[in-house]
């Protein structure tokens, strides 16, 4: 793995992300979610910036834990509307020769089948650039819409989805050889029938013959992203992900979450160094401290306090307009988001967080920490992240949308590039591939030691 620093735009294709309220700032252009011209807008300025990918969040269902309603969340635009990240893709990838796009995707309300064909046809269509950040679905609003009386409980949620990816891999890395397309005009044979097999998989939740209906994509698998934080989904990301986005708000828990999961990686056979870690950051950049300040003053004048407590809630699957604003949080194991329940109970053991803190520190980015400053302010902060607490790279949050990105690309950019962390626009490729360009050029497939080619 290369020693240069890793970017990811961190998004979603909806009004609101992690940051509620900002799309009241003026000039922020966040309605335009539903334009294709947007996200066109996007990808090229993500690629100027050498971003290795766009990192699609998404969610099924609606907030409506805060206040037992969906009206706070509805009206104030918590991640909905929302529309789906993987349809936008294709646009951004015809715009774009080296760009990268991570797609969120439940393994909870969706068949293991169907999605192995549709990220196939993906890597396909962007000469593998894709990832899937693979989560399974908290919110019980979800689970309604979807057929079910009820959420799954979260250890019934993983038992689902370790099953899933052994149908995917099967799907992906053993259905079909690498020479079973032959496109013979001459005989009239497209594929060696006797080269595509069965998968035959039969397990507890799926009942999978196969074969994969997909040749096989550049890359096969696409990179798997992950970011478990319960101890179940801390031994999910060591036994699959390849990138993991470390969801910590310190530096010590961002230590502790890197340490667990690289030792848990090693039990599993693999080489605990491969896995590429990545922290979420919002930077709020200005030509001067004064100006960078001025900014962050004016974005949490935005923030909109009711929308970031109805976000909460969903996240911790707790009703905090229950509680007193000047409650100590309290440590629960929850079926939601459990990261986000750590970040404010365990990260910082000497600290009790209120309510009313909790609601303030996440306005803006939620459980990531803020970077505010001049470009090398900015730049020094993520040198320090990335050389001596070694975290790989940053997924970067947006604020107003799409001045944060802007930003970030023609101020922090052009000085992590002088200071050669991030390659200049003229360099080389670094591979073809999304994997190459994450774990070096030539590893186009998973690595040997992935538990899915044992």
């Amino acid at each position: 793995m290369s020693d240069r620093m890793h970017l990811n735009l961190f998004t979603m294709n909806s009004v609101e992300h992690v940051s509620p309220g900002s799309w009241t700032y003026p000039g922020d252009q966040s309605p335009r979610y539903t334009d294709r011209s947007y996200w066109t807008e996007v990808a090229r300025t993500a690629e100027r910036g050498g971003f290795d990918a766009v990192f699609f969040a998404d969610v099924r269902g609606v907030y409506d834990v805060y206040g037992d309603d969906r009206g706070v969340a509805v009206e104030k635009a918590v991640q909905t509307p929302a529309n789906d990240p993987q349809l936008v893709v294709p646009a951004m990838a015809e715009v774009t020769d080296d760009l990268g796009f991570a797609v969120t995707r439940s393994t909870t309300y969706t068949h293991p089948y169907q999605l192995a064909r549709e990220f196939s046809t993906l890597d396909h269509l962007t000469d593998g650039r894709i990832a899937i950040n693979v989560v399974t679905s908290y919110l019980e609003s979800a689970a309604a819409n979807l057929g079910l009386d009820e959420r799954m409980d979260k250890e019934t949620r993983y038992d689902r989805a370790d099953e899933f990816l052994d149908v995917c891999y099967a799907l992906w890395e053993d259905s079909w050889a690498d020479d079973a397309v032959e496109i013979d005009r001459e005989t009239g044979r497209y594929t060696d029938p006797e080269k595509v097999t069965a998968i035959d998989h039969e397990g507890d939740h799926f009942s999978v013959p196969g074969p994969h209906g997909c040749e096989p994509s550049p890359q096969r698998t696409p990179v798997v992203y992950q970011a478990g934080s319960s101890d179940r989904g801390r031994e999910f990301a060591a036994a699959n992900a390849e990138a993991v986005f470390a969801s910590q708000p310190t530096e010590a828990g961002v230590r502790e979450y890197m340490q667990d999961v690289k030792a848990r990686a090693a039990e599993y056979g693999r080489d605990p160094a491969s896995l590429t870690f990545f922290i979420g950051v919002v930077p709020v950049v200005g030509e001067t401290e004064a100006i960078a300040q001025a900014k962050y003053d004016s974005y949490t004048d935005h923030v909109d306090v009711e929308a970031t407590l109805a976000l909460l809630s969903g996240f911790l699957d707790m009703d905090l307009s229950a509680l007193d604003p000047d409650r100590k949080v309290e440590h629960i194991e929850t079926d939601a988001i459990q990261g986000t329940m750590n970040a404010f109970t365990k990260s910082q053991p000497d600290r009790e967080w209120t309510v009313r803190e909790v609601a303030e520190f996440c306005g803006l980015g939620t459980t990531s920490p803020t970077i505010v400053g001049t470009p090398e302010e900015v730049a020094d902060e993520l040198q320090y992240w990335h050389e001596e607490v070694g975290v790989h790279g940053f997924n970067i949050k947006e604020v107003v949308r799409p001045d944060s990105l802007t930003d970030f690309v023609d101020l922090v950019v052009p000085e992590l590039r002088e200071r050669g962390l991030v390659p200049d626009a003229d360099a080389e490729p670094r591979g073809s591939t999304l994997r190459e360009r994450l774990l070096g050029e030539g590893q186009t497939g998973l690595r040997d030691d992935h538990p899915a080619k044992r």
